[in-house]
């Protein structure tokens, strides 16, 4: 077995190999004077299990095509098998056909991945979980779950509503309720473009009650700042987000500052700079994704790894 990884998220690649006790693999990726990458493996691959670790998160097309050119690379370097490590998927809100002539990106990409030589797909807290359809090969998917679940069971919030900030996310919301044994509530929102949403109505009580806002993404925080104004209208007390893959751009970033959130709680599933102003807990699922890999190496099972404290988490 061996590691390789691009240049999206290094920091989590190199935490990966050593929760399971293995060297990174050595390899050259670098760029061209003209933007165009170069790839070489540093290493005799031939016959090995091969994972890489690459987020597709900004500059997301720059990632991506890092990823096929080191896959076409370990193909062509006679791997045995090669796993896509996805700590975060780009494009997975492109799933579906929702206007007149727009494409599904997301199965252009999933057909990318297999045609650069990708034979597994391991990938975490997909946008739609329908995604793993878009593939031929397996598809381990992964939830951010049981971590958020050891940290928010150490912060003893009591008197805790489980949040939903839009419809799309109820199944999540639900199942951060029961394992917290927590209330439910949803805020139905209305999107005005992709960059502003406005929140309508809140379904539930959250007066006086700590709320735990639950998602699987924020980029613009739209949705997430305009639900935790609503429901600090709705008098609730303290206000926490958890996201799994806080990706954040500037518009973000400074909509975070000018929020009634109190804490974001996220994962190191893709690599962002020091944000100050911002109360942001950052959990390592490095453990979780270097699990994932020992078991898929050694032929085991991980189904275990969709589980905690007794139940599935969807």
């Amino acid at each position: 077995m061996k590691i390789f990884s691009g240049n999206s998220n290094p920091k989590l690649a190199r935490a990966i190999c050593d929760s399971i006790g293995v060297e990174l693999g050595r390899c050259t990726v670098s760029a061209f004077p003209d933007g165009e990458t170069f790839v070489k493996i540093e290493e005799n691959v031939r016959g090995e299990d091969v994972f890489v670790v690459q987020s597709t998160s900004p500059p997301t097309n720059h990632n991506l095509m890092e990823m096929f050119i080191m896959m076409d690379a370990l193909r062509r370097a006679s791997a045995n098998r090669i796993t896509a490590v996805l700590p975060f998927y780009g494009y997975a809100r492109q799933d579906r056909k929702d206007q007149p002539r727009v494409p599904i990106t997301a199965k252009l990409v999933a057909n990318l991945l297999v045609a650069s030589g990708a034979n597994r797909i391991l990938t975490m807290d997909l946008h739609a979980q329908q995604i793993q359809g878009f593939f031929d090969i397996p598809v381990d998917h992964l939830y951010a779950a049981p971590v958020m679940y050891n940290y928010l069971k150490q912060k003893g919030l009591p008197n805790l509503v489980v949040v939903s900030p839009d419809v799309g996310g109820i199944k999540m919301a639900y199942a951060y309720a029961q394992v917290l044994g927590a209330e439910l509530a949803i805020v139905a929102k209305r999107r005005k473009s992709a960059h502003e949403v406005e929140s309508m109505a809140v379904i539930g009580n959250v007066r006086n009650k700590n709320v735990l806002l639950v998602d699987d993404l924020t980029e613009t925080a739209g949705t997430l700042t305009a639900a935790a104004t609503l429901l600090r209208q709705r008098g609730a007390r303290q206000i926490l987000a958890c996201v799994s893959h806080a990706i954040l751009n500037k518009t973000g970033i400074e909509r975070l500052k000018n929020s009634c959130i109190d804490e974001l709680i996220t994962t190191d599933s893709v690599c962002r700079p020091v944000i100050r102003g911002v109360n942001i807990t950052t959990l390592s699922v490095a453990g979780l994704l270097g699990e994932a890999i020992k078991r898929i190496a050694n032929n085991l099972s991980v189904n275990s790894l969709f589980e905690f404290r007794g139940g599935r988490t969807s």
